[in-house]
This record gives C-alpha cells, sequence and structure tokens, in this order.
C-alpha cells in the first residue's frame, strides 16, 4: 500500500461526506400547517367583515359551535360512525380485489391478456354514471353504497399494483426462482416487497377515490351519515352544518392519508433515508 507524503497531499481537497440537508418535524410541521391556517385566517376575516354574509357561507366561529352542538346531542359520533364504516368497507373490499387482480395481471403473460383489457376498459367509466344501475341491482340500502365505492377504489389500487410488479427486477426474480420458490412464495417473498412503493401509491390515491365516491354515495336516500346531516342542512339553509361536513370529508381523507404515509415509512424505512440528502 503507498502512503502519501505530506507534500503529495498538500494539493488535495478533504472529502465532503453527504450531510442530512432535512428540515427539522417541528419546522416540517409548521409549513405544513401554515397553508391551512391561513385559508381559515381568510375565511374568517371575510366573515367578520360582512364580505361573505351568514346565508353564503357560516364564519368558522359557528362552525365551531354548531361542531360542539351536534357533538353534544350524539347526532356527531352516529353521522361519523357510518359514514367511516361505509367508506372504511368501501376501500377494504376495492383496494383487495384491485391488489389481487393487479397482481395476477402483472406476475404473468396470461394473466395480463385476460384481465387487462377488460380492466381498462371499466375504468373508462366514471363510477358516478353506475349510481343509479347500482340502486336497481341492490336496492337503496348500505350494499349499493358500499359496492359503488368499492368500484371507485378498485381501478387506481390495481393500475399502480399491476405496474409496480411489472416494475420488480426481473433479474431477482429469476433469482429467486433458481432457489426453487413456487408462484405462491415468489409472490409473496419478492414481487409484493419489491412493489411495496406502487402498492402504497394506489393506496393513497383508493383512499382518496373512497372519500369522493362517499358523498356520491350518501345521495342516494341516506338516512343517516354525513350525508344525511348535509341533505337535511340544505332544506334549512344550514350554511354550518354544510361547511361543517365538508371540512369533516376532508378531515377524513386527510387522516388516511397521513396514516399511511406513517405505515409507508415503518414498511420503508429506506426511502426516508433516500428522501433526507
Amino acid at each position: 500500500m503507498t502512503v502519501l507524503t505530506g507534500q503529495e497531499t498538500a494539493g488535495l481537497v478533504p472529502p465532503d461526506p453527504p450531510r442530512n440537508t432535512g428540515r427539522h418535524p417541528a419546522a416540517s410541521l409548521a409549513l405544513r400547517v401554515l397553508g391551512p391556517a391561513l385559508l381559515v385566517g381568510l375565511w374568517y376575516a371575510g366573515t367578520a367583515s360582512g364580505v361573505i354574509t351568514p346565508d353564503v357561507l357560516a364564519g368558522p366561529q359557528d362552525v365551531v359551535k354548531t361542531f360542539g352542538e351536534l357533538w353534544a346531542d350524539g347526532q356527531m359520533q352516529e353521522a361519523l360512525g357510518v359514514s367511516l364504516t361505509r367508506a372504511g368497507l368501501g376501500l377494504l373490499l376495492g383496494a383487495s380485489a384491485g391488489l389481487v387482480i393487479g397482481v395476477l395481471s402483472g406476475l404473468s403473460r396470461l394473466g395480463e391478456e385476460l384481465l387487462d383489457s377488460s380492466m381498462q376498459a371499466l375504468r373508462a367509466i366514471p363510477f358516478l354514471a353506475l349510481t343509479s344501475l347500482f340502486m336497481v341491482w341492490f336496492g337503496i340500502e348500505e350494499t349499493s353504497k358500499i359496492l359503488l365505492i368499492s368500484v371507485a377504489c378498485t381501478f387506481p389500487m390495481y393500475i399502480n399494483v399491476s405496474s409496480g410488479v411489472r416494475n420488480v427486477d426481473r433479474k431477482v426474480v429469476e433469482a429467486a426462482r433458481s432457489f426453487g420458490l413456487g408462484r405462491l412464495a415468489l409472490a409473496r417473498e419478492v414481487v409484493l416487497p419489491g412493489a411495496l412503493p406502487s402498492i402504497f401509491a394506489g393506496l393513497r390515491l383508493s383512499t382518496t377515490l373512497s372519500v369522493v365516491a362517499l358523498i356520491a354515495a350518501e345521495e342516494i336516500n341516506v338516512t343517516a351519515g354525513l350525508g344525511y346531516l348535509m341533505a337535511r342542512a340544505t332544506d334549512y339553509l344550514r350554511t354550518d352544518i354544510l361547511a361543517l361536513c365538508v371540512i369533516l370529508y376532508a378531515l377524513i381523507g386527510l387522516t388516511a392519508d397521513v396514516i399511511l404515509r406513517l405505515a409507508e415509512r415503518f414498511t420503508m424505512p429506506w426511502r426516508k433515508a433516500v428522501a433526507a440528502r
């Protein structure tokens, strides 16, 4: 091994290792909260100054007061429970179907040939167009609402999973096969872990669509849930309840997305390390 002398190393620049330039968690949280806080501030300023009248949109203080009243008499807990159950069951069914079909389509040429063209054709149909048909097929009870949400959640999950499975490194797959892994073990031990980023992307899209589909589903002859509260509020021109329900829909979607982000960081810690550079 050659040892450099002092004269030989005089002109060399010491290495500059990569440093973690990520923001402090508190600063990142503050930046994330800043946008919504500004919107609420503008909302309050508009209603307090009279630029926005109560018949157009109630002020944030009135919305908070209404939330307290609905919570005190139990209406809010009941409505949230019904709506979350609908969205959760629909998401579970739709995401599970999309996951299974996506793996089958991405894992084999036969699966792609049998399934992909049909899924792409069905994906082109807006799920809102199926509302009336589902009412005829499944009635106006909970089944039609949950199935409508599940249909909306299936296709983004399918697209992301099938793409993620196809993009798994072929060399890793061939190496696993050379060790004698069968199709099920290969899918469980190699393909699904390799496709995790795409699976989480599909889950996040499906979660967002589950809330959108929930709003549409709760237009179908509802007698409970946030959609029922909105329907009653429309009859009485209660803009405070309408604004509250819109905010709650947004918070449901945001909370689900945050949970998925945390699960993504827990199952794929290396992605956080790469992003911090």
